[in-house]
């Protein structure tokens, strides 16, 4: 897996960085093309849908049975998939629903109508809502890498679904504090920052379980990483591509985004 690293590392930070392309977008669009955003926030869960539970979590299974055995080793994997999904649902929890980033918004909802207004309160709202970003892009950053470090072509199509998702989440950084500072250096800057977590959550959980890694936490690893996957998929990507868009359309890119990994799947296998 060593071999992978820098390749891991680069997704992660793709990304993570996508962030950026939704502060730029931001500053050019008036109006949110809610057909497009339903359709790419389907597919990006279909794709982490499909590989989390088609692939990943058997991987780890594989890894798992392969080292405490067939009973023992199928209930680690289904206990590690269900920690993952507690470990994102508690950062969830924790994080207040007005800067969750899972609260997707458009560039309408966050912007100021007519000219800029240099309130201090967007400016706030912001700095938290990077700050919460940034909590949540740790875990998110971790299971890139890991699925990159593992299996190259697993990791380029997780990095693509995130990279999809975390486009909102830039466009809710960057306007209200472009419309606090009328600054759209400073406010991409935050946006862009917000991204940066996602390759440092890669490296320090890189780093910390570097000295542990072996089969059995590998398997660990990984089933929590499909849990986690699973978990934005349904509680964020989904309910937001159905909000904004018509629900075949949410649909229509949930299948599609199946549909291209397994292919890309059964091609690359």
């Amino acid at each position: 897996m060593e071999e992978n690293f820098l390749l891991a590392f680069g997704l992660t930070a793709f990304a993570g960085l996508s962030t950026g392309i939704g502060s730029v977008l931001a500053f050019f669009t008036k109006t949110t093309n809610t057909r497009f955003l339903s359709i790419s926030l389907g597919f990006s869960a279909g794709v982490m849908i499909y590989v989390s539970m088609i692939e990943i979590f058997f991987k780890a299974k594989e890894s798992l049975v392969g080292e405490l055995g067939s009973d023992p080793g199928y209930a680690v994997t289904v206990a590690s998939f269900f920690g993952g999904i507690l470990f994102i649902g508690l950062i969830d929890y924790l994080i207040p629903s007005g800067e969750n980033p899972h609260e997707i918004r458009t560039v309408e909802q966050v912007s100021a109508p007519g000219k800029v207004i240099k309130d201090p309160r967007l400016m706030k709202m912001g700095f938290f809502t990077a700050l919460a970003i940034a909590i949540h892009n740790f875990p998110e950053g971790l299971a890139t890498f890991t699925a990159a470090l593992s299996d190259p072509s697993l990791g380029v199509a997780i990095a693509v679904a995130i990279a999809i998702h975390n486009i909102p989440e830039g466009i809710a950084v960057s306007v209200p504090i472009y419309y606090a500072t009328d600054n759209k250096r400073k406010a991409f800057c935050h946006s862009f920052l917000s991204g940066l977590a996602e390759p440092l959550g890669a490296i320090i959980g890189y780093l910390i379980l570097r000295p542990f890694l072996s089969p059995m936490i590998f398997g660990i690893l990984f089933a929590a990483v499909a849990g986690i996957m699973v978990f934005i998929s349904i509680d964020e990507l989904l309910p937001a591509a159905r909000e904004y868009g018509e629900h075949h359309l949410s649909i229509y890119g949930l299948v599609g985004g199946m549909a291209v990994m397994a292919i890309s799947l059964l091609l690359f296998a």
